[in-house]
């Protein structure tokens, strides 16, 4: 697992691990001084996800998926996913040893994100995972700890009961001992890197939970992406950071938690987190649960804003459009402005590099920088560089060398992957691109 230095405090003269995996305080700490190294032992349903959102508290020292709270036999992810252990009272739960610096995460702000990660009403289960070895439970290592714990269970109730939830389930008992789960299961999620976060969340929080409503009436007329996000997930983060952070299309993308849709038809579950919905008219028309890489996202955003059209077969099955097409033709004669990707909203090519070829294609000397990518194209038994878009990945066209005005290149681009955005319009948008 993941050691975090802490610069000034020497992790090894306060916590001592031995080969059994257990986490003991050193009694070699100074008088003058207090060891801030504690250890709870959270379960939360299925560990996967728990552990991850865990480490990336700031203040987490380590976070170590396994078992506790059995008893009567050696705990195995194979032997407490048995059938016959299914609703067993003794049986072990999955659980999350947290190692944490209580100076830099107290134990309250670490029991908040422990409530507010998972539903504490459910009783031996979390969503569809279903049985004793996913029940709720605090497992504390020191009386101050047990009181805080007590007395965020009494907070959260309130505020569950408003929310229209039922009675917390969770159990609070004092460690008795832990088992390290396999090594199969420590750091799943990086292992496993492309899957979703289980988000049984309820979506209610510490804050006055009127301060979580959202208003949901512009997404009942057009097309809106929407994606279903939670605290503490890293699949989340991945998408926004990898895929969708230079999204600029005139599709609307939105972020909402599962309890935020309110007055949406929407059919997908919403237990997993990332889970992508395209709504059209406040009613889903697709949807997709765990993470999407950028292929894959471009591919169904396509999909849903171009159907079974041209422009969709030109940019994903590298067809081209007609010569002096009817885009083409609108195209051709624009005022000042540039050409963006019709998915990603990300501009391609400038009017100023424009001129007319006569071939009926759009034609530029050369696109704006960083836009597009190159790439070998044998087919039709020519030699030719396709060229397609850096941030959708979409087909555009064919760069033909020194074919343009004084020896320069010819990008002969499809017209029908575009759209065009004037100058003075783009720029109040971008304010950066001047």
């Amino acid at each position: 697992m993941n050691k975090r230095l802490i610069l000034g405090f020497t992790l090894m003269s306060a916590v001592n691990l031995v080969n059994a995996g257990e986490v003991s305080v050193n009694s070699t700490t100074p008088e003058q001084a207090s060891s801030h190294i504690k250890t709870l032992v959270l379960g939360s349903g299925c560990f996967w996800g728990a552990e991850k959102r865990y480490e990336a508290l700031p203040g987490v020292i380590d976070a170590e998926s396994g078992y506790a709270d059995g008893r009567g036999f050696k705990a195995s992810y194979k032997a407490i996913t048995a059938p016959s252990r299914r609703f067993d009272p003794n049986n072990y739960a999955e659980v999350v040893r947290v190692t944490y610096n209580a100076s830099r995460l107290s134990t309250v702000s670490l029991l908040k994100a422990y409530f507010e990660s998972h539903d504490p009403t459910q009783k031996n289960r979390q969503g569809n995972d279903i049985g004793t070895q996913y029940r709720s439970i605090i497992l504390y290592t020191d009386e101050a700890q047990k009181k805080q714990a007590i007395s965020l269970t009494e907070q959260y109730q309130v505020l569950l009961t408003e929310a229209g939830y039922g009675q917390i389930q969770t159990k609070l008992k004092p460690l008795a001992a832990f088992v390290r789960a396999e090594e199969y299961h420590q750091n799943y999620l990086v292992k496993n890197p492309n899957g979703y976060c289980p988000d049984h969340s309820t979506g209610v929080t510490f804050v006055d939970v009127a301060e979580q409503q959202v208003d949901n009436d512009a997404l009942l007329t057009g097309k809106h992406v929407v994606v279903i996000d939670a605290p503490y997930c890293p699949y989340c983060d991945k998408f926004k950071q990898q895929v969708v952070n230079d999204y600029q299309g005139s599709i609307p993308l939105h972020y909402r938690r599962a309890s935020q849709l309110q007055g949406l038809s929407i059919m997908s579950a919403t237990w997993a987190t990332p889970t992508i919905l395209f709504l059209e008219n406040g009613k889903e028309v697709a949807g997709f649960q765990g993470y999407m890489n950028r292929k894959e996202f471009y591919q169904a955003l396509g999909a849903f804003k171009l159907g079974d059209s041209d422009a969709f077969k030109t940019a994903f099955e590298q067809g081209t459009d007609r010569p002096f097409c009817k885009q083409y033709d609108l195209f051709k004669k624009t005022g000042d402005g540039v050409f963006v990707d019709k998915l990603s909203g990300q501009p391609l090519f400038d009017t100023k590099d424009r001129f007319n070829s006569g071939t009926g294609w759009l034609s530029f000397k050369h696109p704006v920088a960083d836009s597009v990518t190159y790439h070998e194209d044998n087919s039709h038994g020519m030699q030719r560089v396709e060229i397609r878009s850096s941030s959708s990945g979409i087909h555009l066209g064919h760069v033909f060398a020194k074919e343009g005005p004084g020896g320069s290149d010819r990008y002969c681009i499809n017209a029908t992957v575009l759209e065009f955005k004037s100058r003075q319009d783009y720029q109040a948008n971008h304010p950066s691109s001047d």
